[in-house]
Parts: C-alpha cells; structure tokens; sequence
C-alpha cells in the first residue's frame, strides 16, 4: 500500500469545494507574466517611518515575549480613547477590547464563538471571501441577502425575509469590500429595527472605517446603542497604518460576547504580536487615521481622472481602497465571463484585478472587476496608461 492513497482515504474536508483562493491565483498570475498587480489590496508603499522606529524601539525595550491574551493595555487603552472620540461609545478596556491576529481572526473567532451546528448566518453578496467558509466549519449555514448592482444597497425587507428562529447573527461590511459602497445612517436605524426584539447578534467589518470619502462619515456600529449591546466590531490597525503584513487588528464587544470571544481566542492563537503592539500603542499618538480619508480619497481621483478616457465603466468608490469597473458595454469582451476577463486584462493589458464573481457563492457574474488603488501615483499612472489602451 502507498502512502498517498492512504491519505486520501483519511481525508475528509471541511472545505471540498474551495481551492486556491482568486486572490492568490491572480496574485501568482500577475507575477508571471509581470503585470501592474492592482488585484489583492495591500500598499506598494511603505508605512509611517516613525511606526518603523516605534517597532525596534520596543523590540530593544525588551518587548519580545508572550504578551497579554487580551493584548497589552496601552494599546487596548488607545483604542477605547479612539473610539469614545470617533463614534461616542466608551468601550471597557479591561473586558470589551481584544487585540487580534489580523481583522480575519477576529472574525473566524467571533463566528466560533457564537455559531451551533444547524444556526444561520445572513451575510451579503458581494462578500469578502472568508465570511462563508468560516460559517460552514462551524456547522452553521450561510444565508445570502443581495446587494444589486448599480448601487449596490441592501434591501431590507429582503433581509427581514430572510430572518428565521435558526438566525444566529447578521453580518454586516462598511467600507464595502468589494463594491466600495457605504451604509448610511438610515441604514443602521433600519438594522437596528430589524434587530429589535430578537436575540441576533451582529458581526460588523469596518477594517476600513478611515477610509471614507466625500465629507461622509462612517456610520460604525459604535454610533449606536442599540446596535452595540449585541455586536462585535472589528476593525484592522493593518489596513489603516500600511501594514498589512503585521496582521494585528481588534474586536470590541460588551462584556458577555467578549467573555465568548476570549475563550475561543485563547486556543486559536493565544495572543498577538508583542513588539507590534507596544509600536502602534505609541505611534496612534500622532493621529494619522485622521487624514487617511484624505489620502486615499486623492489617490482615487488620481486614478479615475487617469482611466477615464478607457471603455470600461468605473462605478463610484464612496470607501475602502477600491473602485469597481464594468466591461460588458465594450462589444470584444461582453461574452467573456469575468475570471477570463481578468486573466487576460493580466496577460495582455499587464494589469491584475479581481473578478467579482470571486465574491459570490454561486460565482454570479455581472461583467465587474475589482481594482485597488492603494499604490503609488507612479504604479498607479502605469496602470492607468494600459487600461486607457483596452
């Protein structure tokens, strides 16, 4: 008997449909043929010096071991005054604040802490990838409530549709990833009335909560009391100060989910990053959040006043570092699906995106890819220079 077909027989995944994720597929794509990689979203350029400093100061300091299971109380203390002063809720930091592994721990944790096999969660299409595997390895089911395009808002009467007595939690993504689209404040009256009255909790994303554009401001869940007695927020430093790869964010959430959320916490990664900590808690003095909104909003109309001369459709980019485009009005590539618009746009455009069909269960196609435009002006003007060629 062989090793390999011994294997294969003790196998039996919780994942069979799911594969290389698109995100690394066209990532690998774009590095082979040296194309633009406008696809996954991460900075091509570099964080803060001052954050760099702060790290190998706390490394020098001594900073090098297992820090707190909660995280280190600067820098739990430096989220609460942030949040108090953005949103007005005060957080307790000794029970409501958890310093995760990156904003996706904080939501695989929160789903383990809450969903039983057979629970329902309702999340909404388009959504970010790892929303519905998590639910499925923890017995729960995904139930999907639609965001249509052009405009990409949820319907709500849809949504209360959707509810049964098997609802566990509701989901919710603002800054959208990946329509760049945002939930105003009659959005969050409208949640909170569905809510009202049942025991669902609430699952919020808002990794891009600084990145908000046109003088709106974010509606975080944190705004509203009726909404925070039963929700976990999550946010990510990684996003907001151009470390993705630190992978270091938090969860919030009153005392009694946190007290769930900790105990599933403690055995998937115990705790985070010791130095990472210590050099965020000291650089969030300089505020730097506060101007991102600034920041990414002029890299965005940098990049679409570039492509506007192209053929392709650019959809508004309210939040987020993304802006979605439509090709079916160009008569070539209507027929095409988008996965194979987007290789070749890779192959002969030399520019990566993500197909939209990636963030959909059943790979709906609305002829939409993704772009970032978290890159320098010089990355971003090539960019543009290929697509206006389409």
């Amino acid at each position: 008997m062989t090793i390999r077909p011994l294997l294969n027989s003790l196998i039996l995944s919780k994942l069979p449909h799911i594969g290389t994720t698109v995100f690394v597929a066209m990532s690998q794509l774009a590095q082979q043929v040296g194309a633009i990689n406008l696809g996954q979203g991460f900075p091509d350029f570099s964080c803060d010096p001052r954050l760099i400093v702060a790290m190998t100061e706390a490394m020098q300091a001594g900073h090098n071991q297992y820090a707190p299971m909660a995280g280190i109380l600067a820098l739990r203390e430096a989220v609460v005054e942030n949040v108090a002063a953005l949103y007005g809720h005060r957080y307790e930091t000794a029970h409501e604040v958890t310093i995760t592994a990156g904003a996706t721990q904080a939501i695989q944790t929160a789903l383990t802490a809450i969903v039983h096999a057979g629970d329902e969660v309702i999340i909404f299409e388009p959504v970010f990838d790892s929303y519905e595997p998590v639910i499925r390895m923890n017995g729960g089911m995904p139930v999907y409530a639609k965001l249509r395009y052009p405009n990409y808002r949820p319907d709500w009467a849809e949504v209360r549709a959707l509810i049964t007595p098997r609802t566990r939690a509701i989901m919710i993504n603002s800054p959208h990833n990946p329509t760049a689209t945002l939930l105003s404040a009659d959005d969050m009256h409208e949640l909170a009335n569905l809510l009202r009255d049942t025991q669902i909790i609430l699952i919020s994303d808002e990794v891009y909560e600084h990145m908000v554009f046109d003088g709106v401001k974010h509606e975080s869940v944190a705004r509203y009391p009726e909404l925070v007695e039963r929700a976990f927020v999550i946010s990510s430093f990684g996003k907001t100060y151009h470390v993705t790869g630190w992978k270091i964010a938090y969860c919030l959430a009153p005392k009694a989910l946190m007290q769930e959320f900790r105990k599933t916490h403690q055995f998937a990664v115990f705790s985070v990053h010791t130095p990472s900590q210590y050099a965020i808690a000291a650089f969030m003095q300089y505020a730097t959040h506060l101007t991102l909104a600034s920041f990414y909003e002029a890299k965005r109309d940098y990049f679409l006043a570039k492509v506007a001369p192209s053929r392709l459709q650019w959809l508004p980019s309210k939040g987020s570092y993304f802006v979605t485009a439509r090709y079916a009005g160009i008569d070539e590539y209507r027929e095409l699906d988008d996965v194979t618009f987007a290789a070749h746009l890779t192959r002969q455009h030399g520019v990566a995106c993500i197909p939209l069909s990636a963030f959909y269960h059943d790979a709906f196609d609305e002829s939409a890819v993704r772009f970032c435009f978290a890159k320098k002006e010089t990355t971003l003007a090539e960019a543009a220079e290929r697509l206006v060629k389409i």
